[in-house]
Parts: C-alpha cells; structure tokens; sequence
C-alpha cells in the first residue's frame, strides 16, 4: 500500500484545514543566557540556545509541556528540535506551545516541522545574522486533519506519530546497540593491548624478562630512527582548491581544507624529507601523538606540527610503532600557548623491544603482537564505519515515510 492511499485511508474521507501557526500554538522568545551564567549556576538542567546540543546546564528551567524549540538566529536558525523533559530554553531559540484548545499534539507537530523545514528555511532572513521573525513563522500555514471533530484529529494525528516514532526508536534502539558493541569492542582491544606491550620497565640496565616470559629490551625511539619531518610550506604557497591536499594540525587525520600545486609538492618532495608508504605520522602539538599511517596518496603535511620516525623496519616495524604510540608515555613540553611534543622528547621516548639480541625472532614476535591487535582494531573500525552509515539508512526511511505520511494536499492544490 502506498503512504497516499494509506493517508487516504487514514483520513477516511474527512476535511483538512490549513490554520497559521500562530492561531494553535504560543511562540515565545527564551530568555537571554550565556556561558557565564551557566558557570555560576551549575545544575541538572540543559540550556537550549542555538543548536541540538546544549549549551551547558544549569540549576533552573523555563519550559512547560514539552515545547518544541525553533532556532531564531545564527547558523543553525529555522533547525527544529524536541526533546521531553525540564531545561532551560535560551534566547536564541523560540518556544512552540501547543495551546490550551487542543487540535493539535505535539508529537504530531514535531515531525510536521521537520517535514516543512524547507517553508521554515523560506522564511529566514540571510542578511548579516541569518535570522527568523517570529511574526512570519506565526503565519506559517500547518494542516490539520478533521479541525472540526477534535477527538477525530488527534486520533489521526496519533497514528502518524506511532508510525514515525517507531522509526525513531528504531534508529535510537540501533544506536545504542552499536555504540553499546562499539564501547566493548574498544575496552577488548585496549585490555589485549596493554597486556601485549606493557613489558616489565628494568630499574637497572641489562635485559630483563618481560610478562609471559618474553625477553624485552627498552630502547629509546632515537635509537631506533630519527624525527623527520616535511619542509615548511608558506601560506601563500596554499589555497582553498587544488592539487594535493596540505593537513594542518586542525585537519591531520580528517579532511584537508588547504591544498598546494602538483609543481610545488613535487618539488618539495624531491628535494626534502617526506614520509614513505607506510611511515607513521603523529600530531606533535594540540592532541600530542595522534597516530596516522601514510598511505603513499599525494599529501603534504605542516611541518613540526605533523612529524615522523625514520625507523629501521629491521628492529621495529611501522605497525607495531602504530599500535605502541597509543598508550606511548610522551615527553610533553608545556607552560606554552599549546602543549608540544619536540623531537628531542620524541626521541627519549622509549618503547619495548622483543628479544632484542634475535632480529628474527624479534620481528616474528612483533608481528604476531600485531596480527592480534589488528583483529581487534578491525572489529573496532567496522563498527565506527558502520554506525554512522547504519544511522543515515534509518534517517531516510524515516524521512521517506514522514514524506508520505505528512503530504496533505495544500489549499490550492485541493481546489484543482
């Protein structure tokens, strides 16, 4: 059955009257609240101002019968949101109250708004402060199913909500299932990690047992390889667009928002250091040790900020580097403007060799170290890809659904 015959069924023939926003609802403007006030006044509360997210939370709160909330001003205005409960609704958000002449619910009128967000966005303003009057959204023209018989239309209203909450808790009950699989997945890897690397530190010198009766020597990163890092690119030399993506600090191990030419990365390349397929990058400022495998993909990174080791593969091997800078012990510099990790620190950093007097028997322990942990970072990774994606499938379908389910007829779309 299709959602319109389904709507068609469900309205069983009964009249649906298009009524301005303003005439079943109360649109109020919150109260003015910033940071500071929530600093005073901590509290259970969650202060709702320009965004889903909330601000802080504080000690008090101003909403009544589960106002729906409308973004007035700023980037995110015309976003609608709902969420049950007491909190703290700010000035930058407008209170939707349903009134006291029940033709409407409120659960009814959240997915409606969310299925008009596009009439909403029409009625902003983009000059300076992207803004909404509340004057033009009270004219805001919303259908109601059967305005003449009350009971009627709250129960048609009452099953349009069940069918879309059930698409809601599924993505919610989904979430936390994943999240819940997520959550175990990393304690799992994190456990089998450090039983793996955490060898017995020696107190003297000389080459002590390590847990499990493995022979472990510590040697120091700079023992190993030296700190390289790329050759400094000026700012003039990026741009928005172009070639070869350039990661900032700000952007190192997600989306590059700067880029250089192909002429230029070439040249750089060839005549300084660059990292090899393989090498490990790690963050040396801001989040200290970030660990990010090169790929061999035409990149550049920021120098200093972004480093590497150019470790003999003989003695320690990339992936075994990968997994040891996550629980590394980093000698950090601070009392700065920014916490920062330099190379003379990154080399007195020191990481358990296995059997060190064996480099064959070290690299098979290595590797199987390795092997184990990648079992356990794979099951982590699928999880972490797949939530996401797994959320924006059911995001769609209910979106497909609350699409067929809220497509009333408007006034002059009836009349022909």
């Amino acid at each position: 059955m299709t959602g319109l015959n389904f709507l068609d069924k469900l309205l069983d023939g009964v009249a649906v009257e298009w009524k301005a926003l303003g005439e079943v609802t109360s649109i109020k403007t919150g109260q003015s609240v910033n940071k500071q006030m929530i600093s005073a006044n901590p509290g259970e509360y969650p202060v709702i101002n320009s965004g889903r997210e909330p601000l802080g939370f504080i000690d008090e709160w101003n909403t009544d019968n589960d106002p729906i909330g409308i973004t007035s001003r700023g980037a995110g205005v015309g976003s609608v949101t709902w969420q049950p409960g007491k909190y703290f609704r700010g000035n930058l958000n407008y209170s939707v109250t349903i009134k006291s002449v029940q033709l409407v619910s409120t659960r009814y009128l959240y997915h409606l708004l969310l299925e008009m967000q596009p009439d909403i966005q029409s009625l902003c303003t983009y000059d300076g402060i992207p803004a909404l009057n509340a004057g033009n959204l009270k004219e805001l023209q919303i259908p109601i199913p059967c305005p003449d018989n009350p009971k009627k239309s709250l129960e048609i209203q009452g099953e349009i909500v069940r069918i879309l909450d059930s698409f809601t808790e599924l993505t919610a009950e989904l979430t936390a299932e994943l999240t819940a699989e997520l959550t175990a997945r990393k304690k799992q890897y994190n456990y089998y990690r450090d039983q793996l690397l955490s060898f017995e530190f020696p107190s003297f010198g000389g080459v002590p047992e390590g847990r499990g009766g493995r022979e472990v020597e510590w040697k120091t990163l700079g023992e190993i390889g030296d700190v390289k890092m790329c050759k400094r690119i000026l700012k003039n030399d990026t741009q928005a667009e172009g070639d070869v993506p350039f990661y900032k600090i700000g952007t190192f191990g997600k989306q590059a928002d700067a880029f250089i030419s192909k002429e230029v990365y070439e040249d750089f390349r060839s005549r300084y250091s660059f990292p090899r397929k393989g090498d490990v990058l790690i963050s040396a400022s801001g989040t200290i040790g970030r660990a990010v495998v090169y790929d061999g993909e035409p990149a550049y990174f920021q120098d200093s900020n972004i480093v590497w080791l150019d470790n003999d593969e003989s003695i320690v091997t990339n992936r075994y580097l990968w997994h040891f800078y996550k629980i590394a012990k980093w000698f950090v510099s601070e009392g700065g403007t920014i916490d920062r990790l330099y190379n003379d620190n990154i080399k007195k950093t020191k990481i358990p060799i296995p059997y060190p007097n064996d480099p064959e028997k070290s690299l098979a322990e290595q590797a199987r170290i390795v092997a184990i942990l990648d079992k356990f970072d794979a099951l982590t990774h699928s999880i972490t890809e797949g939530l996401p994606r797994e959320i924006e499938l059911r995001q769609k379908q209910y979106e497909y659904y609350r699409d067929l389910l809220l497509n009333f007829p408007k006034p002059e779309e009836a009349g022909r």
